[in-house]
């Protein structure tokens, strides 16, 4: 099952949230507060999942070292994510603005 999970997340990682929301605490356990993950539901979904496995995984639940590392990779993956849709749409927009 945690590999099923990891799969979606790593297609839908939205759906991964909800998913671990309705059948799990696993990211009710690592965010003591809901505002976050309902942020980052909208924002950075794969930071989400990563803060919540990072906490989970490290010993003592304290992130540092290679969780660290984990955490700032998904955080580029998320502000890769939304910035390749920006620039998307610039590049047809020059394409449209030219071809006229």
């Amino acid at each position: 099952m945690p590999c099923l999970v990891g799969l979606i997340a790593i297609f839908a990682p939205r759906l991964a949230i909800v998913l671990l929301v309705i059948f799990s605490d696993y990211i009710g356990e690592a965010c003591k507060n809901n505002l976050w993950p309902f942020l980052g539901f909208f924002f950075m979904p794969f930071t989400t999942l990563a803060y919540a496995w990072a906490w989970h995984s490290a010993p003592g639940h304290t992130i540092d070292g290679i969780w660290i590392v984990v955490i700032v990779i998904a955080v580029l993956i998320d502000l890769g994510v939304i910035g390749g849709g920006g620039s998307k749409v610039r590049s047809k927009r020059t394409v449209y603005i030219r071809s006229n």
